[in-house]
């Protein structure tokens, strides 16, 4: 065995031979795996082995058409059979809610060039003929769905991967990683010390225990997971071609052709979490005791459903365990504060995304970054605030909602309220109808006495729509007030602070009491954040960006770090609040002695309001005249309380994020991860008018960026009116431009200001005119669409700059 590497892989699941295969594939042939056992001990042997391309998230949904795709090309390469059955499959839908979400989904799967199909029940009956129709409105075919053989497949990716000149260790059991002070690492096994300078956690069930020997917490959690195969059966074997894969989500059930006979499997509410404190280093080939009570309302529901089951015996029970994190998607990438360890595990449908897994790991590890946005499974998601007693329910809950309709405005229950602010109480009691963003409470609207506190989840206008209302109105014609907790805050400061913003930053980085706009880039000129940067002297500056991106944003400093240059993560140290509209000075002037009422659109100011030492920040996201005040956490309830008390003479009132959302689209204000994100660049998305090209710096990405401007960015961001009926624009529904497919949205909404609803979308340069008319596909329905330039309110920006 050797002792040196470039990169260890433990695990030798289909995701850990995948993401070797892909090393390889890239280029780094000095690469090697590591396996306590044989190469797919663990949940690999046992799976079902079913692959589909369908996932909310879009860029899951490509990277599982990859992965698909890449089945033949395993094959071809390696001369191995991967077991492949393509025989398509149907998701059914038994009522409006499932309906809308297929059709939500086809939407998106054609800018996508994923070719799927709604069909009617009586297609089903065609399609699927063991199906039982009652019930059925209409379903989602997809003719790549299919299975394959989980161990063929996982010795291909093997294979493939030793031809690329990759080593495999099975029966070697590792006990240490430990890292060295030049940042390397010393992994240790039960026949010998590795020296590595990429150690990739594929461990699988043993994730937790691997990670742990870091010092790493994965937020992870194993559950059981049972299915069944049947005897043989004439309605499956007297066929003249393979039975299609059937998902049946208000049974909690798929079920496809195994053999003669057929096998399902089911994501009961019953469900039980295994190994609770810690995977056993003994466990491998064995499967768990059958439990069939905790499936008995299942098979029930599956028996009138699929007749045929009731009449065919049952062959073999196959219970095991299968990982999940809190939200069912992996966990991948480098992990944050620790050089050299990455992660690649959490993939709980392994055949359906372990290829792509393998792909962007390996884009990451040699390229520095991928060729998509990968937010969805980066294991920076989840920050340090998280704990087994958190990642259990919310792992549970995420198994019982397997199947279960995916709405834009769902907020899931479990494990909250977790990490709350000062306000919660005080917000609570005025009727806050709460959300969750990377684990924090935030106020989402506020409901009258009369109204519920409980929004409904819908991809239609939901019953949050009078408070939004009210809110924006507040806004627009008084002065609303909310928190600024949702933002994620740092400090930068030292001898060397303002060299290295500029390189970090493509933006112009401002003057002692003035703040700025930039976007922070990656290598290849990808948005990698949106950040306000507040200059507080010479060698201090405060930034601001989306709260959910701190993990993201901390491993990134911390890659890039420097000499004189300390850069602190102060998101939960520094609070306060945000008040907005035309009173918003008034407000704020009665609050303090200090001189605030000629303070300038982007000037920042400390100022003491009543008893509270304050940061005062002169800017808006609701695109109106407002201010953001920030304080110390432990004051933050002197400061409400001395401006709530002074806006009450100015009608002051409480608003919510849905309202926020709004209120920005009237000025097509970006939001991060909608409009911004690594998927596309400062040019498509007009965030390089922020770019100080002029500036003397090599700016991260100024390369890539400066090569876009000279070219032109091939597709632009731009805002439609829509001819709405009772839904609205949430992301990725796709642009019809003269019959043809020509663009998709990022996000939308309704204006409650304007009384309008309103699409930002990415559509072709070319296109991007004025008064162009254009169909957006909502629900099913192409919805008459025009393009419009001139922002709904304050255009001139007088009243926001005034």
């Amino acid at each position: 065995m050797k002792t040196s590497t470039r990169v260890v892989v433990i695990g030798g699941g289909v995701v850990g031979c995948s993401v070797l295969y892909h090393l390889t594939k890239l280029g780094w042939s000095d690469v090697m795996l590591l396996e306590r056992s044989e190469l797919t001990s663990g949940s690999t042997w046992h799976a079902a082995g079913g692959f589909h391309t369908l996932n909310g998230d879009t860029n899951m949904a490509a990277l599982q058409g990859y992965t698909i795709r890449l089945y033949k090309e395993l094959e071809e390469l390696t001369g191995m059979s991967c077991g492949l059955h393509h025989v398509g499959g149907v998701t059914l839908a038994d009522n409006r809610d499932r309906f809308d979400m297929m059709l939500a989904e086809r939407a998106k799967h054609r800018y996508m060039g994923l070719d799927t199909h709604i069909v009617t029940p009586e297609e089903i009956r065609e399609i699927a003929p063991v199906t039982n129709i009652d019930g059925i409105i209409g379903g989602l075919y997809d003719p790549l769905d299919g299975h394959l053989d989980p161990s063929g497949t996982t010795h291909a990716y093997a294979k493939a991967a030793r031809m690329g000149g990759a080593q495999i260790e099975t029966h070697c059991m590792v006990q240490e990683t430990n890292q060295r002070p030049d940042g390397t690492w010393d992994v240790v096994t039960d026949k010998g010390t590795i020296h590595t300078e990429h150690v990739v956690n594929a461990g699988g069930l043993w994730a937790r225990e691997v990670g742990a020997m870091a010092g790493v917490y994965l937020p992870l959690h194993p559950m059981e997971h049972q299915y069944i195969v049947t005897d043989e059966t004439p309605e499956i074997y007297e066929r003249d071609s393979e039975h299609p894969h059937v998902m049946d989500p208000a049974g909690e059930s798929y079920l496809r052709q195994e053999g003669r006979g057929l096998c399902i499997g089911f994501y009961e509410q019953p469900c039980k979490p295994w190994a609770v404190d810690g995977t056993p280093w003994d466990f491998g080939h064995e499967l768990l005791p059958d439990d069939l009570d905790k499936i008995e309302a299942s098979i029930e529901f599956a028996y009138r459903r699929f007749p045929v089951l009731e009449r065919a015996g049952v062959k073999s029970v196959i219970h095991g365990p299968f990982t999940f994190a809190p939200d069912g998607n992996p966990l991948v990438g480098p992990i944050p504060g620790l050089r050299g360890y990455w992660s690649a595990c959490g993939v709980m449908a392994g055949f359906s995304q372990g290829g792509g897994v393998g792909l962007m790991l390996a884009q990451w590890m040699t390229e520095g970054e991928c060729e998509r946005d990968v937010t969805a499974m980066d294991v920076a998601r989840f920050g340090d605030w998280i704990s087994p007693g958190y990642t259990r329910p919310k792992v549970i809950e995420n198994y019982q909602k397997r199947f279960s309709v995916s709405y834009p405005n769902e907020e899931l229950p479990a494990a909250r309220p977790f990490r709350q602010t000062p306000m919660y109480d005080v917000f609570d009691d005025m009727g806050a109808v709460w959300g969750a963003q990377y684990g924090l409470e935030v106020v989402n609207y506020f409901a009258e006495e009369h109204e519920p506190r409980f929004e409904t989840p819908s991809f239609r206008r939901s019953n949050a729509w009078e408070a939004t209302a009210r809110e924006v109105k507040a806004v627009r014609e008084g002065v609303g007030i909310n928190e600024v907790h949702n933002f994620g805050k740092y400090l930068v400061s030292g001898t060397g602070a303002r060299d290295w913003l500029d390189r970090i930053m493509a933006g112009r980085i401002p003057k002692p009491g003035r703040l700025s706009l930039t976007p922070m880039l990656s290598p290849k000129g990808r948005l990698w954040g949106d950040f306000t940067v507040s200059c507080l002297n010479d060698e201090t500056f405060q930034l601001t960006a989306s709260y959910g991106a701190q993990a993201f944003h901390m491993r990134w400093f911390a890659q890039n770090e420097a000499a004189g240059v300390r850069v602190e993560n102060i998101s939960d140290r520094l609070n306060g609040f945000q008040i907005a509209g035309p009173k918003a000075r008034d407000v704020l002037t009665a609050c303090t002695r200090d001189r605030l009422a000629d303070m300038k659109f982007m000037d920042i100011r400390p100022a003491v309001l009543g008893m509270v030492d304050c940061l005062i920040q002169r800017v808006s996201y609701t695109g109106d005249l407002g201010y953001e005040i920030y304080c110390d956490p432990m004051a933050q309830r002197a400061l409400w309380d001395v401006l709530w008390s002074e806006g009450q003479n100015h009608g002051m009132k409480p608003f919510g994020m849905r309202a926020m959302m709004s209120l920005r689209l009237d000025r097509f204000f970006g939001a991060w991860l909608r409009e911004f994100s690594p998927d596309y660049t400062a040019a498509e998305t007009g965030m390089d008018r922020f770019i100080a090209w002029k500036k003397n710096t090599d700016f991260i990405g100024r390369a890539a960026a400066e090569a876009e401007r000279a070219q032109g960015a091939a597709r632009t961001l731009v805002a439609f009116e829509v001819e709405a009926e009772d839904a609205d624009v949430n992301a990725y529904e796709p642009v019809w431009i003269e019959g043809e497919v020509h663009g998709f949205c990022t996000s939308g909404g309704y204006s409650h200001h304007a009384g309008k609803s309103i699409a930002l979308a990415l559509i072709p340069t070319e296109r991007a005119r004025g008064g162009l008319t254009a169909e957006i596909e909502i629900l099913g329905h192409r919805r008459a669409a025009r393009l419009i330039t001139e922002p709904l309110f304050d255009a001139d920006g007088a009243r926001m700059r005034g």
